[in-house]
C-alpha cells in the first residue's frame, strides 16, 4: 500500500473531490509540504494515516492501492504498443503519469483506440452475409461494470425488498419465486422440452417455460431473472440512465447484465451471503451448496460484495472458453486484465482446462511485483442433443495476496516462495526465459543467433 502507486492515487482522489493540498492536509492533521511529498511518493504512509486518508477521501483500501491507475496503465501500454499504429514507443514514466494525472484523458485515449480497432476491423470486411457490419457493445458494458466496481446499490436494495417479502430459506427459494410469479403476476411456470432456448416468456399466454435440460439451480436463476424483468424495470432504467450507454445495442446488453445481477442478488441476499462467505472462508463449492446455486453463480456473486461499510474481500471474476475468449470479466480486486489479445499461458486460468472439474490454485506474480491468489475450475453446461459437445468454460477468481489468509484455498501454500511469474500477455511481458511465450514483446528488437537456442522461442534485446 505504500508502493509507488499510492501518491498518484491520493493526488487523483484529492483533485476529484475539489480539495487543495492545504485543505486535505488540514483534515489529515499534517502539513501541506508533507502531503506534497506523499503525493510524489517521497514519503511512506503509516497505517494510521492510511486509515485517515480512506475516511477523508471516502475511498476503500482497494481504491487507495491504485487499482484504477494500474488498469488504465495496462490499457495504455497495449494501445501504444500496437504495431499497426506506427507510433514511437511511449516511455513507461509517461504512461504512468497520464494514467495518474489525467485519468479522464487516459480513458479518452482508450476509447479512441477501441473505436479505431472497430473501424479497422470494419474496413477489413468483417460483416454478415447481408453486408451489415457488426459492432459488438460488450467492451462498453464491461467498462460500465468495472467503473462501478461490479456493485449496484440500487439493485441490491430492490433485491432486499423482494427478498423480505419472499421470506424463504435458500432451500425453499425456488418454490417461493415460482409462487410469487403465479400469485402476483398470474404466470404459470412450466418445465417442458424447449427447442433452441432455455427460457421462453409468453406475456399473452401468461406462461414461463423453462427447458427441461436446465439443472435445478439454473431454473432458480431463470425464475429470479423473470421476477427482476417484471418488477425491477424502474430501478434498472435508473442505472442505465446514469451509465449513458452510447448505442441501443449497448443499452440492451447492459439491461440484460443488470437483470442477471439482480437475479443473483435475489438468490444470494447480500448480508446473508457475505456472512456465509466469511464463515466458510470463501469455499466456493460449500457456498454454492448452501444457497442452492451453481458454482459459477456463487463465484460471480462473490465478486459483487463491495457495499460501502460492508465490503467483502475484493475478488476478480473471469469466465473463459477453450479458445481463450473471455465471456465475463469483473475486477473488484484490481487485477489488470489485458483487454486485447490473449493472456498468459502460465496462468492457472488456462491450466484448469487440463484437469476438468478439479479446482486449481496458484499464486500468480505479475511483472510489477503484485501477487494474487488465484483459483480456477471448469464448468460445463448440458449438450443440446446426443453428439453435441458440452459447452465448457473455466471460471476463475482471485484476490490480492494481502487477503489470502481469508480464503481457504491459501491453506498450506508457502505465500513467500510459491508464486508463479506470469505476464499480462506475451506482447507486454518482458520475461526473457519463458518457455511458454507465444509472441515476442512488441517494444523489443528480436535477437537471432543460430549458434544458441535459449529457453524462450523468441530471444530479444533489452530496451535501450
Amino acid at each position: 500500500m505504500t508502493g509507488p502507486q499510492i501518491g498518484r492515487t491520493v493526488r487523483r482522489l484529492r483533485q476529484e473531490r475539489g480539495l487543495s493540498q492545504q485543505a486535505l492536509a488540514a483534515r489529515l492533521g499534517i502539513s501541506a509540504s508533507y502531503l506534497n511529498l506523499i503525493e510524489h511518493d517521497q514519503r511512506a504512509v503509516t497505517a494510521s494515516l492510511l486509515i485517515k486518508l480512506g475516511e477523508t477521501l471516502q475511498a476503500d483500501l482497494a481504491t487507495l492501492s491504485g487499482s484504477q491507475e494500474r488498469q488504465l496503465e495496462v490499457g495504455l501500454r497495449e494501445a501504444f504498443a500496437d504495431p499497426l499504429l506506427g507510433a514511437e514507443a511511449v516511455p513507461e514514466a509517461e504512461v504512468q503519469a497520464l494514467a495518474a494525472s489525467a485519468p479522464g484523458a487516459a480513458r479518452a485515449v482508450l476509447a479512441l483506440y477501441r473505436a479505431w480497432r472497430v473501424a479497422r476491423e470494419d474496413a477489413s470486411g468483417i460483416a454478415l452475409p447481408s453486408g451489415r457490419r457488426v459492432l459488438l457493445p460488450n467492451e462498453e458494458v464491461r467498462d460500465i461494470f468495472d467503473d462501478r466496481g461490479n456493485h449496484f446499490e440500487t439493485l441490491e436494495e430492490i433485491a432486499e425488498a423482494i427478498g423480505a417479502e419472499l421470506d424463504a430459506l435458500p432451500a425453499e427459494r425456488n418454490h417461493a419465486l415460482a409462487e410469487r410469479l403465479r400469485r402476483r403476476h398470474r404466470l404459470a411456470v412450466l418445465v417442458r422440452p424447449l427447442e433452441g432456448a432455455l427460457r421462453a416468456y409468453d406475456p399473452a399466454a401468461r406462461s414461463l417455460i423453462l427447458s427441461e435440460q436446465l439443472p435445478r439451480e439454473s431454473r432458480g436463476f431463470h425464475l429470479a431473472f423473470q421476477i427482476a424483468l417484471l418488477e425491477a424495470g424502474d430501478g434498472v432504467d435508473q442505472v442505465i440512465a446514469q451509465a449513458k450507454p452510447t448505442t441501443p445495442e449497448a443499452a440492451a446488453l447492459l439491461r440484460i447484465g443488470l437483470l442477471n445481477y439482480l437475479a443473483g442478488a435475489l438468490l444470494m441476499p447480500y448480508g446473508h451471503y457475505l456472512d456465509a462467505a466469511r464463515l466458510l472462508r470463501h469455499d466456493m463449492e460449500a457456498l454454492a451448496a448452501r444457497f442452492g446455486v451453481s458454482y459459477e453463480q456463487a463465484c460471480q456473486r462473490l465478486s459483487t460484495l463491495q457495499r460501502p461499510g460492508a465490503r467483502g474481500v475484493p475478488f476478480f471474476f473471469l469466465r473463459v472458453d477453450p479458445a481463450g475468449n473471455v465471456g465475463k470479466r469483473f475486477s473488484a480486486a484490481g487485477f489488470p486484465f489485458a483487454r486485447y489479445g490473449g493472456s498468459c499461458p502460465r496462468w492457472v486460468v488456462h491450466l484448469a482446462f487440463a484437469t476438468p472439474g478439479a479446482l486449481r490454485v496458484q499464486l500468480a506474480s505479475l511483472p510489477d511485483g503484485a501477487t494474487f491468489l488465484c483459483f480456477a475450475r471448469t464448468v460445463s453446461g448440458p449438450s443440446a442433443r446426443w453428439g453435441d459437445p458440452r459447452p465448457t468454460h473455466v471460471v476463475a477468481m482471485g484476490c490480492a495476496i494481502a487477503n489470502a489468509a481469508e480464503v481457504v484455498y491459501a491453506d498450506g501454500l508457502d505465500l513467500e516462495r510459491a508464486a508463479v511469474g506470469i505476464g499480462l500477455s506475451c506482447r507486454l511481458c518482458e520475461r526473457p526465459d519463458c518457455r511458454s511465450r507465444a509472441f515476442p514483446p512488441l517494444e523489443h528488437r528480436l535477437a537471432f543467433d543460430p549458434a544458441r537456442r535459449g529457453l524462450s522461442p523468441f530471444a530479444f534485446e533489452p530496451k535501450r
